[in-house]
């Protein structure tokens, strides 16, 4: 009874070898060729790209600036919508400085630039 269990695995193991032999004899197809170099004539390797096409933006997301000017400073206004988004004062002898509305009471705020460096959280948690 040893004798046909042996034969069945010689069997079976010569017909994956089999499969394994055909599936390696597979080639795949050759790569297509590469497209042709047109000759330097053609070509315009001195000539800039071409321009992007314009964006065409919202007008009304535009920040509308208005400029005072005084005897002694500038101010600068940038409003989005009628919304005041931030105020730029430059006096006539120091440092120029802004003041940013904060996002609770509409209080201004006075930064020496846009990034105040520490970033506290202001949450809004009640509101009558």
């Amino acid at each position: 009874m040893t004798e046909p269990r042996i034969s069945l695995r010689l069997a079976a193991a010569a017909v994956a070898l089999a499969a394994a032999a055909t599936a390696l004899a597979q080639t795949l197809p050759p790569a297509p060729p590469p497209p042709p170099i047109p000759p330097e004539s053609e070509t315009r390797s001195n000539a800039p790209p071409p321009p992007p096409p314009p964006v065409a933006g919202d007008p009304e997301l535009e920040p509308q600036v208005t400029i005072t000017k005084k005897d002694d400073q500038t101010i600068e206004e940038a409003r989005v919508n009628g919304k005041l988004m931030w105020v730029k004062v430059t006096p006539k002898n120091g440092r120029p400085y802004f003041l940013i509305p904060d996002a609770t009471d509409g209080t201004l705020i006075r930064r020496e630039g846009f990034d105040p460096g520490l970033k506290v959280p202001l949450w809004l948690l009640f509101s009558f």
